[in-house]
């Protein structure tokens, strides 16, 4: 007689992690970062805060959270740091940055404001690829830059991008999106890394401040500002959340200002303090 057996894998962990440790990690992601964790997102929690519990030679999550509540050798700025995602690349949603140059910048340089003053926020910047993209953007479009009073701001949550950001350091896989003129203008080699990498050029660095900013928190910028990319960021966030962050941001606008979504979010029951005007792209009523 023929027979068969089934095997089944079970999946050991390292670590134990009890249903009351990810909710208590999940309320901490909550009041820290207003990011809202689903019950979906366990393996993920589990899997980052491993590497936490390694590197820091602990037994338990149990001992993990104490630390956390201790907030020793500030490992909260780590566990946000493990917790928060970071998918970019340069020019990402292009049009995006049409948008910016057809409708914002090219009519300023055909129409110049008295005071020539351009102000942008890149909220989540990550490491960088998206307030660099707009930098270039920036520097295609508008002659005689120095004439001009133009600032970008560059902030996210993650200590560990924003220093990523600041040094403007990238691998040649990175850069393979952009164009060959774009590189040879923007970027020059690196030879110091371990892998064929490049820096980005002065012209492009000047243009931004790179700062690291809780959105939790109040804003240290009074504004106003004429373009705010918030991409990809208020979809972690629970719906009270969006409308306080978006409130706080429209504050800082003026009408006729812009802000710039994510692919996949909307203000819909959000915010009535702007209308969409294109894909994700809307402008403070």
């Amino acid at each position: 007689m023929d027979t068969s057996t089934t095997s089944i894998t079970v999946r050991l962990r390292e670590f134990e992690f009890g249903d009351e440790d990810f909710q208590a990690l999940r309320r901490l992601v909550r009041d820290v970062t207003g990011i809202s964790l689903s019950e979906q997102k366990r393996e993920l929690v589990y899997g980052r805060l491993a590497r936490r519990l390694r590197a820091l030679n602990l037994r338990s999550f149990r001992e993990y959270r104490e630390l956390l509540a201790r907030d020793e050798h500030g490992e909260l700025v780590q566990f946000c740091n493990a917790i928060t995602t970071n998918l970019t690349a340069f020019f990402r949603e292009p049009h995006h940055f049409e948008h910016l140059r057809d409708e914002v910048l090219l009519p300023m340089v055909q129409n110049p404001p008295p005071q020539r003053r351009v102000r942008i926020w890149s909220a989540g910047c990550s490491t960088g690829e998206e307030p660099y993209s707009i930098a270039m953007t920036v520097l295609e479009t508008i002659p005689e830059i120095e004439r001009w009073d133009i600032k970008i701001l560059a902030t996210d949550l993650d200590s560990d991008v924003v220093e990523k950001a600041r040094r403007g350091i990238y691998t040649a896989e990175r850069l393979q999106a952009l164009s060959a003129e774009r590189r040879e203008r923007f970027f020059t080699p690196f030879p110091e890394a371990r892998e064929p990498s490049f820096k980005v050029k002065p012209e492009l660095a000047r243009l931004l401040t790179v700062k690291q900013l809780n959105l939790m928190h109040p804003f240290p910028m009074r504004g106003p500002l004429d373009v705010i990319f918030c991409r990809n960021v208020v979809i972690y966030f629970d719906k009270e959340t969006q409308r306080d962050l978006i409130a706080r941001m429209s504050r800082l606008q003026r009408p006729g200002d812009l802000l710039f979504l994510g692919h996949s979010e909307t203000l819909f029951k959000v915010s009535n303090d702007y209308a969409l005007i294109g894909r994700t792209i809307y402008r403070r009523s």
